[in-house]
């Protein structure tokens, strides 16, 4: 395994309300990317399909949309596959071979390709779009081979779900409805009508989880789900300090500290807000539309 003496001993100090960036992340891949062995320099890469994901999901619903400078894969890559698929599906030919696009993102091409728009069927769909293409990211980047990535991206799965649960019982929606993904905690939220679904023993931070999405200021509430996560950083590179994941961890933090600095905070309790109205009247479309413009 590399160490990156150098590189982490040269880093600036960085704490969750620094009012400045020292980098935006995508300066900091920049800044790091010919100091690290080619299989660090992947999951750093697996961090940045994120906004990749954003393109892609933007493309495919409006394809004049401007992609996220972030991202690295064009978007000519994601209409070459849509329009091979397109017309195996209206020819009944063989469907084409990817080469070019992460196999998940090929995977939820295929599916939205076959639902959206070869089906005659115009049935609604339980899970939004958006959240289908987060779940298969989430697999996708647990595969990764680095356990402490691993289980950030399980954290974070299992975050979100967990508070979608407690939205969804507060207004009365079906739960099954919203959740993402297939592991042992997504599986325990959908079968268990338990106060903690059934999490208590699973899940060592439920309790601040509970106490967080009873949170009335929106903005403070965002603010401790990231504090939350940023303790979790902290505390599974203790002992990591020279390692890929003490980089992998600092990167994290920045993409917290960037998105806080150009944070505006109207907008941010207006469309927070909307979801909600969305959710209580159990409109997907709506669901959909706020994700689209506020993907974090």
């Amino acid at each position: 395994m590399s160490k990156y003496y150098y590189l982490i001993a040269g880093l600036p100090t960085i704490a969750l309300d620094d009012s400045k960036l020292a980098y935006s992340v995508a300066e900091f891949r920049d800044e790091i990317k010919d100091m690290l062995s080619s299989g660090d320099k992947k999951l750093i890469d697996l961090f940045f399909l994120k906004f990749d994901n954003k393109n892609l999901y933007g493309y495919l619903k409006n394809p004049e949309l401007r992609p996220d400078p972030r991202g690295s894969i064009p978007v000519e890559a994601y209409e070459k596959y849509l329009q091979a698929l397109k017309y195996a599906f209206d020819n009944e030919e063989k469907l084409p071979k990817n080469k070019e696009l992460p196999p998940y993102m090929a995977t939820y091409i295929r599916t939205y390709v076959e639902e959206e728009l070869c089906s005659e069927k115009n049935e609604p769909k339980n899970i939004p779009w958006e959240d289908r293409l987060s779940a298969l990211y989430y697999e996708h980047a647990m595969k990764c081979g680095n356990r402490f990535v691993t289980e950030w991206y399980e954290l974070n799965l299992n975050i979100n779900n967990i508070l979608t649960a407690f939205t969804c019982r507060k207004y009365g929606l079906d739960k099954a409805n919203y959740i993402v993904g297939d592991n042992g905690v997504a599986r325990c939220i959908r079968t268990s009508n338990a106060r903690d679904f059934g999490l208590e023993e699973r899940i060592d931070y439920l309790p601040e989880l509970q106490r967080i999405v009873e949170e009335q200021d929106l903005s403070v509430r965002e603010k401790k789900l990231d504090l939350l996560k940023w303790k979790w950083l902290e505390d599974h590179t203790l002992f990591k300090v020279f390692d890929i994941e003490c980089v992998f961890a600092y990167m994290l933090k920045l993409e917290m500290i960037e998105r806080w600095v150009t944070l505006d905070k109207a907008t941010g309790e207006k469309t927070f807000r909307q979801i909600v109205g969305a959710m209580k009247k159990g409109s997907v479309n709506a669901l959909e539309e706020f994700k689209r413009n506020n993907n974090r």
